[in-house]
């Protein structure tokens, strides 16, 4: 065996294993979404899945606790519903406010609504709130909440968009934006206590049951 690092050179052997798994981690999501838009909707869903049980049960960065990934066996999912892939429009939110989150004691986030989506309404009984989440660089991010939540989803909502994570299914050539419910997932907090997430704000829960994307795996026993 060998010798023990000195307490300095093990802090930055570990910080250098932390962030280089973190950046290989982001860089594999953002091929992934990278390839889901190049593919027809259901195909690039299916390689959406299949790679992320993967990631989930490989990877040192996967949000499940490490002693939960040896017997992961896929993240449960609603059926693909092509009713549930949209191309809306964006329009102004007029004079809103900004959210500030706490993620703790020592760190929060700002949420500026920036553009409600035009084209979900008749479907999903309301338009949604984009938000740019700030900080360095910033990001598109689109959270939800709907009537499957509790019983049937993750009860404090799901995501759909997350730029800053490469979680971005793009634009027709038109330029509308594709928001395709199928790919809604659950927030990392919802499968560990180890991670601290933005939720849903209140004003984009839906008023419809959104039967797509990540879903409450079946009870047990």
């Amino acid at each position: 065996m060998a010798d023990a690092l000195p307490e300095p050179l093990r802090s930055t052997a570990g910080t250098l294993r932390q962030f280089s798994s973190l950046h290989d981690w982001r860089r594999q999501v953002a091929d992934l979404y990278a390839t889901v838009r190049s593919m027809p909707g259901r195909e690039g869903w299916e390689h959406w899945r299949s790679t992320r049980d993967r990631l989930f049960r490989e990877h040192a960065q996967s949000p499940l606790p490490p002693e939960r990934r040896a017997g992961f066996r896929g993240i449960d999912c609603f059926p693909y519903d092509p009713a549930l892939r949209f191309d809306v429009g964006l329009q102004s939110t007029g004079d809103r406010e900004a959210i500030d989150i706490r993620l703790g004691e020592d760190e929060a986030v700002r949420l500026v609504p920036f553009a409600l989506t035009d084209g979900l309404s008749a479907a999903l009984g309301k338009e949604l709130t984009l938000y740019w989440m700030t900080g360095y660089g910033g990001g598109l991010f689109l959270p939800f909440g709907d009537l499957t939540n509790r019983d049937e989803t993750y009860p404090a909502g799901r995501y759909l968009l997350d730029t800053i994570k490469s979680a971005d299914l793009g634009k027709t050539d038109d330029g509308r934006l594709i928001l395709d419910f199928n790919f809604a997932y659950f927030p990392s907090c919802a499968h560990s206590d180890a991670w601290v997430c933005p939720l849903a704000p209140i004003e984009n829960s839906l008023p419809a049951a959104v039967r797509g994307g990540e879903r409450n795996p079946p009870p047990t026993g």
